[in-house]
């Protein structure tokens, strides 16, 4: 359990913090930019919920618990020797439960015939804000794997299913797809 007395500390004035193991970064660093941003798809999970209910909000409020989950895993560096349940990391289960949700979801949809605009209900806007930025953080975390630092193989793979995810709920939330915007390749010219 996390205890929080005060809320400003002081210690990051000058544009540092620190990671889960104490090490201490620019609040720019990579590492820190890829949890900052898996904290923002947490707030826009936040937004959506305000407009879901039934089976898509309690899916969304367990992924919020994962999302903080997923930021504790990002925020300390995976080690080789690491020894397993040692340190709080996205489980393979996680991904897995992920998927068989997106299958659940999709079950219920329409074939898709055209691109999807972000749009149609408030849930479904929400949702789709969430998934853009689910994958910005999904970029941020190969940038960190690219640059040679270590993320773990489940973290990466959650990420990846949950913007799979959160498409589908979108999808989902527009009326099972009846309330679904589409794209209208060169409508405009």
């Amino acid at each position: 359990m996390v205890t929080l007395n005060r809320i400003y500390t002081r210690a990051g004035d000058d544009g540092a913090t620190r990671l889960a193991t104490g090490a201490p970064v620019s609040k720019a660093d990579p590492r820190v930019e890829a949890y900052g941003a898996v904290d923002e798809t947490n707030a826009c999970l936040g937004l959506a919920r305000v407009h879901t209910k039934g089976d898509l909000d309690a899916v969304l409020a367990r992924i919020q618990n994962e999302l903080f989950d997923l930021g504790a895993d990002l925020a300390q560096p995976a080690k080789p020797d690491e020894a397993e349940g040692s340190v709080l990391r996205i489980l393979d289960g996680q991904v897995a439960r992920l998927e068989g949700e997106i299958d659940t979801l999709n079950a219920e949809l329409p074939p898709l015939a055209s691109f999807v605009l972000p749009g149609g209900t408030p849930a479904a806007a929400a949702l789709h804000l969430a998934r853009t930025v689910c994958r910005r953080a999904e970029r941020e975390a190969v940038r960190l794997v690219e640059a040679g630092e270590p993320v773990s193989a489940p973290a990466m793979r959650y990420l990846n299913r949950l913007s799979d995810l959160l498409f589908v709920a979108a999808r989902y939330a527009n009326d099972k797809g009846a309330a679904e915007v589409f794209w209208k390749s060169g409508a405009t010219r």
